[in-house]
């Protein structure tokens, strides 16, 4: 009795061994969306006030969590009985990135000049509609740079028996969620620890400066996320089809990959524009 449950556990043992060095894999190949992934979340999860920071930024990891609950079991079926499936959805998560990344350009630059009282009076109106609005938003955008993740953890382990895919692959995506919305709360309370050290420093020494940097640094962050946030849909959105569209897997071979994959994503997000912009217009003709 006592051998068989020493076998078990050495058995156990042996499984988050395996398990370990497989995540290690993993997350290794995972970084650079983990990365595009911290930047666009951290731009979604800014803007609003300091009371709110927080219970939006939990409102939208507990949707992370959800969505990678339903992402893990759904790739591991799909992968073993259905795994095209995966590049379709791949590549339509691509074209939602796409669309965002290249929708906020436009905005950018064609619909930013506002009237200052009009668009006072509109957040003061819509504020909780608006934080409804941008919390799905970032939970959208979450559940496909999530089914990213989880993909490419899944192809770094498919030699090895299902009982290390499926404990890998949960690892990675839990790893993933916790870290990247981590950062984003260290980085949204950066003022309000700056606060703190100012309080505590007496106005003097190296808590002050440091605290009076993180103050002034946490608008300039937060200006530069938006940039990197939106360049990385874009780039996100470029890899998925560079990856997943046979033809335009080595399309520009002589120019550097990140460079075809960010203009393959600005082509694809603006052939969505038009679309969605056509479809808009003939909805608002129907319905007229």
């Amino acid at each position: 009795m006592a051998s068989g449950i020493f076998a078990v556990l050495d058995d156990i043992a042996a499984l988050m061994d395996d398990v370990a060095v497989a995540a290690k894999v993993a997350t290794k190949k995972t970084a650079g969306i983990l990365g595009d992934d911290l930047a666009v979340n951290a731009e979604k999860a800014t803007g609003f006030l300091s009371s709110r920071e927080i219970p939006v930024l939990w409102a939208i990891t507990k949707g992370s969590f959800l969505n990678k609950l339903i992402i893990v079991p759904l790739a591991l079926v799909l992968n073993a009985f259905f795994p095209i499936a995966i590049v379709v959805i791949l590549v339509l998560g691509g074209a939602f990135l796409a669309y965002e990344g290249v929708e906020k350009v436009i905005e950018y630059f064609f619909h930013k000049h506002k009237d200052d009282h009009e668009a006072a009076s509109e957040v003061i109106e819509d504020a909780a509609v608006a934080e409804k609005a941008k919390v799905k938003s970032a939970i959208t955008t979450d559940f496909i740079l999530s089914v990213e993740i989880v993909i490419i953890a899944l192809g770094s382990v498919l030699d090895k028996a299902m009982s290390v895919q499926i404990l890998t692959v949960s690892v990675v995506a839990i790893v993933a969620t916790i870290g990247v919305y981590g950062i984003v709360a260290l980085i949204v309370r950066m003022d309000d620890a700056g606060y703190r050290l100012i309080k505590h420093s007496g106005e003097k020494g190296f808590l002050f400066a440091l605290g009076t940097f993180l103050v002034k640094a946490l608008p300039i962050v937060i200006k530069g996320l938006s940039v990197v946030g939106t360049i990385a849909l874009i780039l996100v959105a470029g890899g998925i089809f560079v990856h997943n569209v046979g033809f335009l897997h080595g399309l520009f071979p002589a120019i550097p990959a990140i460079i075809t994959e960010f203009g393959i994503g600005i082509v694809a997000g603006l052939i969505v524009v038009v679309l969605v912009t056509i479809v808009k217009k003939i909805i608002s003709a129907f319905r007229k």
